[in-house]
């Protein structure tokens, strides 16, 4: 499983600041993928969003044509919510000659949410 870290945007620069600073050491999960917050994750993981992960998983779509075709979604729209899944690890896109063809990565999301803090974590398998 992959820990991505859910962290506000002034809180990552005030920690990166203290890094470059030296007044602090970079953290084990520095570098990695993180999100702004809950909402931010779940504003990508809306229920077409879903649908789209689904139809790679299931159907392997050999082409974002494909997909788009299947979906009944514009391939510019698939495109580039492709390209936002692909950038926070949710899927890769695989080149075969001229075609891309996007393959599923994540197979499940674990989300630990603190009520009482911004110390939410987020598990990706």
């Amino acid at each position: 499983m992959t820990e991505h870290r859910i962290v506000s945007h002034s809180k990552l620069r005030d920690e990166m600041m203290a890094v470059a600073r030296g007044q602090q050491a970079a953290p084990p999960n520095a570098g990695g993928q993180s999100f702004e917050s809950v909402e931010a994750l779940m504003r990508l993981l809306t229920p077409d969003n879903r649908r789209l992960l689904a139809m790679i998983r299931d159907r392997k779509p050999q082409s974002i044509a494909e997909l788009a075709e299947w979906s009944g979604r514009a391939a510019p729209n698939v495109t580039r919510t492709l390209a936002k899944l692909e950038a926070v690890g949710f899927i890769r896109m695989e080149e075969n000659q001229r075609r891309k063809i996007p393959t599923a990565v994540v197979h499940k999301l674990t989300m630990e949410i603190d009520p009482f803090s911004q110390n939410d974590r987020l598990e990706i398998a």
